[in-house]
């Protein structure tokens, strides 16, 4: 009797911990006005569901798209870009509650990059735009889209999707998260197979970051320290003599190296932010850059026979200049 009880207990704990994980499933969500859709898709972050049909006689496209906004007052969007993948150039449908009614509105926004969203027309025919606040905090926008001629051929859309902290009072959107799940937040819809593949450009761009880390990390975090305590310590000892120097250059030219590639990766990785800066880490990354720079040429043109006699004066200063940054 005890181990029917206990098992009876089992199966009522892992029912409580595996039914709210059922419940939050496209399939399972209905809406008030009882509107049905021939598709529906659980996208693949930011814990959002989209709901569509899609007619091709006259390439109609409606949808119901659920999220939740990160906080209260926040803003949900769901974007068709007509010729990217990303959020820039997207055609956007903006759902939040107004500030004073408290009642879900619907808005246009034509993102022509991540420094210009402002309310507009989008570039096609959007009808029918309705939101509803939900029960469990989210927000749903609801529309009717026709498909460009191009894109209804192709039969596939790219989609993005996003959510955000707040409106201001003009209705410009407070920026949203960068997060991993924010910058993932997007895939191609296949409208006549009622399918979504998500896009791997948030990976990639994670593992960029990765590299860059790690490059710099290496570079500025190990081998530059490193080569200054051999120069400033181990120099000391008469028997270290001349191996001292070689580990020095070593350690300094690797890391130069290193720095380099990793300094490159953030150029890279920044030319493909557009609109998103973060101005202290460039900052410290650029003052790093130059001051290394300086310092490796400083020893290499010092240490030339011909350049050494030809500007002894001058080579004296740039070695004292070296070994005060090195102290540094």
């Amino acid at each position: 009797m005890a181990s029917s009880s206990s098992a009876f207990l089992c199966f009522t704990f892992w029912a409580l911990l595996i039914s709210p994980a059922v419940s939050l499933t496209c399939s399972s969500q209905k809406f008030t006005k009882n509107e049905v859709f021939s598709n529906c898709l659980d996208l693949p972050s930011l814990s959002s569901y989209l709901h569509f049909s899609y007619d091709s006689s006259n390439t109609t496209l409606s949808i119901a798209f659920i999220a939740t906004p990160p906080k209260s007052g926040g803003w949900i969007a769901w974007a068709i870009n007509p010729t990217a993948s990303g959020m820039a150039g997207s055609q956007s449908l903006v759902a939040y509650k107004n500030s004073t009614t408290d009642v879900p509105v619907v808005h246009t926004y034509d993102v022509s990059s991540y420094s210009s969203i402002v309310p507009k027309d989008l570039s096609f025919e959007v009808w029918e735009k309705t939101a509803e606040s939900r029960s469990d905090g989210s927000l749903a926008i609801f529309a009717k889209i026709k498909v460009p001629a191009d894109l209804a051929a192709s039969g596939t859309i790219n989609q993005v999707w996003q959510v955000g902290p707040g409106v201001g009072a003009d209705g410009l959107l407070v920026k949203h998260d960068f997060a991993t799940a924010n910058l993932q937040s997007k895939g191609t819809l296949d409208l006549k197979n009622g399918q979504s593949s998500s896009s791997s450009g948030g990976d990639t761009r994670v593992k960029k970051k990765n590299i860059h880390g790690i490059l710099n990390a290496v570079s500025w975090g190990i081998l530059f320290p490193l080569g200054a305590m051999i120069a400033r310590y181990i120099r000391t000892f008469d028997s270290a003599d001349p191996a001292w120097f070689y580990l020095h250059v070593f350690c300094q030219i690797s890391a130069y190296a290193i720095g380099v590639a990793g300094w490159g990766t953030g150029l890279k990785l920044g030319s493909e932010s557009s609109g998103i800066t973060y101005s202290g880490h460039r900052n410290i990354g650029i003052a790093l850059f130059v001051l290394a720079t300086v310092q490796v040429f400083v020893e290499f043109e010092c240490n030339s026979f011909i350049n050494y006699y030809i500007c002894f004066l001058v080579c004296i200063k740039m070695k004292i200049f070296h070994k005060l940054l090195g102290d540094f």
